[in-house]
């Protein structure tokens, strides 16, 4: 599936333009990750873009719906089971197995928390956003208070990165992306 089929198939079944922002800002970074590992950029960032496709249609059976969805739509069972692992422990049972799984399960939070750090910011800029500030936001339990930032940690760990590597490389993958973010 190319980058461009699964930008289609996320807009059947999202409407919403923070949530296709937020697949886009995903997809983006599991490229940049893909790249680093030396993996297939296209499989990850299609994996990016379809992480949430049935979280605006059923959010009560996020990462269970997709399941469905995708099946219907030729998506392979590896890359189902990728798209489901990222809600491990949040709200499935499904395991990240692999180096890709995890990063998954990292940034889909963490990109969206370094988003709300820029919106904190007097310009509303990613390109203000540097690790000590997301540091510094990581530390207040109330910003972004869903963020399950013990959980996040734990899959850095499980990849064999240090945190602030992830937050670091995380950014340095999103900042290209502002202008498409909006941020």
């Amino acid at each position: 599936m190319t980058r461009n089929d699964a930008m289609e198939l996320l807009k059947k079944y999202t409407t919403k333009p923070n949530l296709i922002k937020h697949a886009v800002a995903v997809a983006g970074v599991m490229k940049y990750f893909a790249k680093q590992a030396g993996q297939d950029e296209n499989y990850w960032e299609v994996v990016g873009l379809l992480h949430d496709i049935d979280y605006e249609i059923d959010p009560e059976c996020h990462c269970h719906r997709c399941v469905e969805i995708l099946r219907e739509n030729g998506i392979s069972e590896d890359m189902i089971h990728a798209i489901q692992s990222h809600g491990y422990e949040i709200c499935t049972d499904v395991e990240p197995l692999n180096y890709m799984e995890r990063v998954l399960s990292v940034v889909d939070q963490l990109s969206g928390f370094i988003i709300a750090c820029a919106l904190m910011k007097p310009d509303k800029k990613l390109s203000s956003v540097d690790l000590a500030s997301v540091k510094k936001r990581w530390k207040d339990k109330k910003f972004a208070a869903g963020t399950e930032r013990e959980r996040i940690i734990k899959m850095c760990e499980i990849m064999g990165r240090d945190f602030d590597w992830v937050i670091q490389e995380t950014l340095d993958a999103m900042t290209p992306m502002a202008d498409e973010l909006g941020i």
